[in-house]
């Protein structure tokens, strides 16, 4: 399920999740992302509880200049072992003890063999850009809806004269 959905629903993570898994749930896997607001505990437990058994895993996104809300300012910025352990740790308390978790951004072999190194709690990484020859890493996001400023946090419009608006 793609951040742009969720801003199609003016944030609303466990709406969108909800209208995704409607159309989704019975042919595939529901992953939602639950970083659009930095608060990834509070959505992943949000989305659980909305979408119940509908629901496969929840997908860590965090941008990697940001700390999530639920860590400490001292925290590493971007998705990290300890933000894996804190989802985990919340969604198990809760009772979504089958929900599973799936880190991406920037994750490469690297990155992997360390979050393995120190048994965070992962089910699956998201590898993408780390695939690809050469420098394409760069993000198409979703910053305004019906003329309203509606992006994940830490994604802002950045208005460039070069472009024009497309009718």
């Amino acid at each position: 399920m793609p951040h742009a959905l969720i801003a199609a629903y003016g944030g609303d993570t466990a709406a969108a999740a909800r209208a995704f898994a409607d159309q989704r749930a019975e042919r595939m896997n529901v992953t939602v992302l639950v970083d659009f607001e930095n608060d990834s505990v509070r959505t992943a437990l949000e989305v659980a509880e909305a979408l119940g058994p509908d629901l496969w895993g929840v997908r860590l996104d965090t941008s990697e200049q940001i700390v999530d809300r639920g860590l400490g300012a001292d925290a590493p910025p971007g998705v990290s072992a300890q933000l894996a352990e804190l989802v985990r740790a919340g969604l198990d308390a809760a009772g979504h003890e089958a929900v599973r978790i799936v880190v991406s951004g920037g994750f490469d072999a690297a990155k992997i063999a360390e979050f393995e190194r120190v048994g965070a709690p992962v089910d699956a990484y998201g590898v993408g850009s780390a695939l690809l020859r050469g420098s394409n890493a760069f993000t198409a996001d979703i910053v305004r809806v019906d003329g309203r400023p509606c992006a994940k946090v830490g994604r802002e419009e950045r208005p460039n004269p070069r472009l024009e608006p497309v009718v």
